[in-house]
């Protein structure tokens, strides 16, 4: 008999409890706030994470329209995309994207080159929901608010 056993617990599908998160994107720093999602979509955060299993929460941000960047980011930023043609390399800047058709975008691919690539990351990204504008057709799942400007003072710019 081994009095004392080290095991160590691994979450499985069924074990895993997921939460609902709101977050106001606000005057938030772009990379700092895709990070924080980032991790909350893995389930980093849980004390029961396990790297092969989705056991992350849902996270709604809302207010993506208004990140923001630091420094001059905003006008030497360049987001690609190739056509899958000969010499069809085509790149957007940083302020074109964000004042575009959709903002949100650069949000939701901070967050996409966080998670790690294959099926289960692209089943972590299905847990993120991304609006422009303040408001969201979520409300019925009760998410609970995430204060990221006051988790660290350098999340948000002029703060």
């Amino acid at each position: 008999m081994k009095a004392l056993m080290k095991t160590t617990k691994s979450a499985t599908p069924a074990t895993v409890e997921k939460k609902w998160h709101l977050i106001d994107a606000e005057g938030l720093v772009v990379g700092r706030v895709a990070s924080i999602i980032a991790n909350i979509l893995r389930g980093k955060h849980k004390p029961s994470f396990t790297p092969h299993i989705d056991c992350g929460d849902n996270v709604i941000v809302i207010n993506a329209d208004k990140v923001r960047f630091t420094g001059r980011k905003l006008t030497q930023k360049f987001y690609y995309k190739h056509t899958g043609y000969p010499g069809g390399l085509k790149e957007y800047r940083a302020d074109k994207v964000l004042g575009g058709r959709f903002p949100e975008r650069v949000l939701e691919k901070a967050v996409e080159r966080m998670i790690p690539r294959g099926p289960l990351g692209r089943q972590q990204m299905r847990n993120l929901r991304i609006f422009a504008g303040p408001n969201h057709s979520h409300e019925a799942q009760n998410p609970e608010i995430l204060d990221v400007a006051s988790m660290n003072r350098k999340n948000k710019v002029g703060a």
